[in-house]
């Protein structure tokens, strides 16, 4: 009874709150009027926007800070040191270029084709004659005067058949294909200066957001640079990386051959029987360019050595094992060699931030005995091979070998393109290989898949089918493999001899029915519910292939969704 009649004294009626309350993640709250914008709570908690705030995880959901505060709110600030923030401020960046170029280049088109690491994308265009260095520099500082100017970027949700008639109007065909795909019955525009685009995902709210860009001439076309998360107070020098541009020049001619340039070809030749062929070409052609990578090593005479590296769900062992059977057709014998098995003992091996065993680091293998091994190997002398013990966490020795001068050693792991892993080994009996999923289908011309999307999902897939993770497992575990991958694999892939680019143009028809049930089980409300929504958007666009049954059984594509004939196989 005591308690009740506390309870009365504290409980009072009152008049409704005119104000919200702001709760940041930090601790801090603010208060405002009701209907406020979360861009004005932002910049009055972080005044110095360093780093630049560019959206808000509002009650555990993402959001633009256009968003209106209504209510009371719990607010975690994304920033442009966050990939979120990354990609948004990459997006809107996108369509500030669009616009200031329709404005000054009528008719123009513009088509953003791929990224590159060191900050940037690479575009090209159509209905216009090259630009000029005057052209450019034109560009540049409409794109600024844009920038100061400060102009909204305004948010319209539109009938799709309006949006189709829009694009048409334009002449942006790529996106009317795209919308054949759409199963809701609107579309959310986004507007700057006149234009108006669809973009796939969030947006500043305005210009004045977009304070470094750059744009300059780069290998037959242009790139727009942006900041990097780890750098996002400043543009990176540009970097040539001429063999990787090379295969993203392959894959162009390769999409001609096949017509198919964007996922609204894609999903108009999946509604018909030439999906079938679409299938076996693509696969026939990474098929040729295995067995040119085989016929280039077995021609030198000399490779004693071949090391294959490449980013997580790359298709690399697959890779290895198709390479290895091409190998053999040219009479070489071959043994397989793992880095892991040359791991130093677990008390000797480095961490990482976050103080865990860091086995991604070139420091956590031996790389003395690596050499030793190998250089005997080479040389045709006795070897006993090292084999380490993941369970226990110390070194085991297994298997004596000696191996006659016609043997190539196939290296495949994350160090395979570093030149510490074969400092003692002499350069000319070494071949590299690096391979990645490199390109993939864009939705249309101003909407970019990200190769690092893809190979997400295909990991997303093949954890579930042979690991048993879900796709949260695998969606927090990927941050920390890409920080491996930015550390040991990227900054070395211009060190390949070869790069081979195991993207297959159909396989996202494939991949979206057995992703979308795991990203559909991440838990809302949790840290991996963001990513998982992001996919589910990106997936929506593509229809689905009924009938795996076509896929071949030595496919890449098979080391994910099941079904390999190359599983088991040990060259």
């Amino acid at each position: 009874m005591e308690s009740i009649i506390e309870s009365k004294n504290i409980i009072h009626e009152t008049t409704p709150r005119a104000t919200v309350q702001i709760t940041f993640d930090d601790g801090r709250v603010f208060e405002g009027p009701k209907g406020v914008t979360i861009e004005a709570f932002t910049r009055a908690a972080f005044p110095k926007n360093n780093p630049p705030v560019i959206a808000c995880m509002v009650n555990k959901q993402m959001r633009e800070l256009t968003y209106h505060a209504y209510t009371d709110l719990e607010v975690s600030p994304i920033t442009l040191a966050d990939s979120d923030g990354l990609r948004i401020y990459r997006r809107s960046l996108s369509l500030l270029l669009i616009a200031a170029a329709e404005e000054l280049f009528p008719g123009i088109q513009i088509i953003i084709d791929y990224g590159l690491n060191f900050g940037a994308f690479y575009f090209e265009i159509n209905h216009h004659p090259p630009l000029s260095d005057d052209d450019l520099n034109r560009l540049r500082h409409r794109m600024r005067e844009l920038v100061d100017t400060d102009l909204p970027i305004e948010k319209e949700r539109v009938p799709v058949p309006e949006a189709i008639a829009y694009f048409e109007n334009k002449g942006w065909d790529d996106k009317v294909r795209l919308m054949q795909t759409r199963r809701k019955d609107y579309l959310t525009l986004y507007a700057l200066n006149g234009i108006k685009d669809y973009m796939q995902g969030y947006m500043v709210p305005s210009t004045g957001y977009l304070q470094m860009f750059d744009v300059a001439k780069y290998d037959g076309g242009y790139i727009l640079q942006y900041p990097r998360s780890k750098s996002h107070d400043r543009l990176r020098p540009p970097v040539n990386y001429p063999k990787l541009v090379s295969v993203f020049n392959e894959t162009r001619d390769w999409m001609e051959k096949l017509d198919v340039y964007d996922v609204g070809r894609l999903n108009a030749v999946a509604r018909t029987e030439k999906i079938r062929e679409l299938i076996l070409v693509s696969e026939a052609l990474h098929e040729q360019r295995v067995a040119q990578i085989a016929t280039v090593i077995a021609s030198i005479g000399h490779i004693r050595m071949v090391t294959i590296a490449g980013p997580s769900s790359s298709g690399k062992t697959t890779f290895s094992k198709r390479l290895a059977i091409q190998l053999r057709s040219h009479g070489l014998k071959l043994m397989t060699i793992g880095l892991d098995d040359f791991i130093v003992n677990r008390d000797e091996t480095p961490r990482d931030e976050e103080g865990d065993y860091d086995y991604e680091s070139i420091k956590a293998l031996d790389l003395d005995l690596f050499n030793s091994v190998m250089l005997k190997l080479i040389n045709g002398q006795e070897v006993t091979m090292p084999k380490y013990n993941f369970i226990t966490g110390e070194r085991e020795w297994g298997e004596t070998f000696t191996a006659s001068s016609d043997y190539i050693f196939v290296v495949e792991g994350i160090h395979g393109l570093n030149p510490e892993l074969v400092r003692q080994i002499p350069a000319d009996q070494v071949f590299r290989v690096y391979v990645s999923a490199l390109t993939q289908l864009n939705l249309d011309n101003h909407n970019r898949v990200a190769t690092t999307d893809t190979r997400l999902i295909r990991r997303i897939v093949r954890d579930a089918t042979y690991r048993g993770y879900t796709a949260t497992d695998t969606i927090l575990r990927w941050p920390k493999v890409r920080r491996g991958e930015h550390t040991w694999i990227f900054p070395f892939q211009e060190n390949a001899d070869i790069l081979f680019n195991s993207a297959l143009l159909y396989e996202m028809l494939v991949l979206k029915p057995l992703a979308e049930p795991l990203l559909l089980q991440v838990e809302p409300g949790k840290p991996a519910h963001r990513e998982a929504k992001r996919l589910l958007s990106f997936l929506q666009w593509f229809d689905t292939l009924q009938d795996t049954s076509i896929i071949p059984d030595n496919s890449i594509l098979r080391e994910f969704i099941g079904g390999s004939i190359l599983r088991d196989y040990t060259p």
